[in-house]
């Protein structure tokens, strides 16, 4: 498991580990990680180190004289170093490291740093560390608007200059990096959109932080821990033991809904999967996946909060295509009022948004918002929520009382204390609609099977990336080049989880 943690978590233990270390210490054990990850991509991209030309952007704080060190070593190997001081104050053994080296430096000129980054091989951002926060000061902004136009890589020096180290806010311009070198730890806001599209790849370099770490803020499963939480059947296994999952879900006017939330549940290995809706989308769930065991709903019954006519289920799913009229504000009723484990999706979460009395239970609840919904429920602006993704999500969960999972380019999972687990699976071309259908389905599946909310949402996501970026044509780690559309991920998933 990658664990990240917020600034004010990585400077103490920064303080912790100097107390018993020579001064400096650190610093080169950053720089000297630095130095080597930028020898390797100079090696890559231009076949050596000697000769090459190296800008350096260097603030006043110890990310500058991370960058300086850094670059007094490379220049040590033979490649030209420029460094622009940007600062009000520049680290002065860095900057003397750097000269030593045969490195020269420039005070800030924005024709001159132009210049340098327009004709380097490689830019070292060192402007701004994990201790910056909110919008760039300038000449800083300006810089980091100028590294957009560098011909060669742009390294980020532990965080992208611009980029909340603890949240992953953007307030304004904003380093966006090829690479970023990060220190100790990662920091949350590396894995964290709008943050984590400026960070590029992310490199920890170990300087010994490790022990003085507290819990982390903020974690991302790898694929061995997903496949070690999923459920295998066992020899004894049957179908009521590998779990039911109930789906409500679609309408006469959103039929699609119902086939891919379902799709997605089948394929992720429901033992059972029982579909109750009105008649159309049983008749195209029937045709399509003859597995699900189908009730048309009895308007009558469900009125009365009913559902005893669908059979016994672990867990439901309730909500996309659904509908948000009276008949499905009592379907979302007659579904929260059971005892069971509930995921809530698409048209359920706005149910939710206009009465918050649904939840009034004591079974876990799972919600699967995207942003916008997310913002319905907590009655903030959608970019807000969009701005501060870890913020609102950790928010929702607290306030709502259940384990949400906020969907978006960085896919989140909270619950109330616990760390927010980051998704790194998936691909862009998920943006596409019915695949938040299918997501519902595996989630449902894994909560029938009996995982937590928690685990059930997080493995969900990773499984559902994968078979995004297979159905992509991209593999297990790329992202592919191909569209692909909602039914297609339902259909990679045997072959995600096989890959686990």
């Amino acid at each position: 498991m990658r664990t990240a943690y917020t600034s004010e978590q990585i400077r103490a233990a920064e303080h912790a580990l100097m107390a018993r270390l020579p001064e400096g210490t650190l610093m080169d054990r950053a720089a000297a990680g630095l130095a080597a990850v930028c020898a390797h991509l100079l090696a890559g991209s231009r076949g050596r180190v000697y000769g090459s030309r190296v800008a350096l952007l260097a603030g006043g704080g110890d990310n500058g004289g991370d960058a300086l060190y850094a670059g007094a070593r490379l220049a040590r190997r033979g490649a030209r170093v420029e460094a622009v001081l940007a600062g009000s104050r520049t680290h002065q053994g860095g900057l003397a490291a750097l000269r030593e080296a045969g490195g020269r430096a420039h005070p800030y000129d924005t024709a001159r740093a132009r210049e340098l980054l327009a004709g380097a091989d490689l830019v070292m951002d060192g402007l701004v560390g994990i201790g910056g926060g909110g919008a760039l000061r300038e000449p800083y902004g300006t810089l980091a608007e100028l590294t957009a136009e560098a011909a060669g890589l742009v390294v980020a020096v532990d965080v992208p200059s611009g980029v909340d180290a603890s949240s992953g806010r953007v307030d304004g311009a904003a380093v966006r990096a090829h690479m970023t070198v990060t220190f100790g730890a990662y920091k949350a806001g590396l894995l964290v959109d709008p943050g984590a599209a400026h960070a590029g790849a992310v490199e920890l370099v170990d300087i010994g932080l490790g022990p003085f770490l507290p819990d982390p803020e903020v974690a991302a499963l790898t694929g061995d821990d997903v496949a070690d939480m999923l459920p295998r059947p066992g020899a004894e296994s049957d179908k009521y033991r590998r779990g039911v999952v109930g789906i409500a879900a679609g309408s006469d006017r959103y039929t699609g809904a119902a086939v891919l939330s379902v799709g997605g549940a089948v394929r992720a290995g429901a033992g059972l999967v029982r579909f109750a809706s009105s008649a159309e989308p049983v008749r195209l769930v029937r045709a399509r996946w003859p597995e699900a065991i189908t009730t048309v709903l009895d308007p009558a019954l469900v009125l009365k909060s009913s559902l005893d006519e669908v059979g016994r289920v672990q867990a439901w799913v309730l909500g996309p295509g659904l509908g948000t009229g009276p008949e499905a504000h009592a379907v979302a009723r007659a579904v929260l009022s059971t005892g069971v484990p509930v995921l809530v999706d698409a048209d359920g979460l706005t149910l939710l948004a206009k009465d918050r009395t649904l939840l009034r239970r004591a079974a876990p609840t799972v919600l699967t918002p995207h942003a916008g919904e997310l913002s319905r429920l907590l009655g903030v602006p959608r970019e807000r929520v969009e701005a501060g993704r870890l913020e609102h999500v950790r928010r929702a969960a607290a306030e709502l009382g259940a384990t949400v999972l906020l969907k978006g380019s960085t896919t989140l999972v909270a619950e109330e204390d616990r760390p927010v687990r980051v998704n790194t699976t998936g691909t862009p071309w998920l943006a596409t609609g019915g695949t938040g259908d299918v997501l519902s389905g595996i989630a449902g599946a894994l909560l029938a099977a009996g995982m937590t909310g928690y685990d059930a949402a997080s493995c969900a996501a990773y499984v559902h990336g994968l078979a995004a970026r297979i159905a992509a044509g991209g593999g297990a780690t790329g992202h592919g080049q191909a569209p692909i559309a909602a039914l297609d991920v339902a259909q990679t998933l045997p072959e995600a989880l096989r890959m686990l």
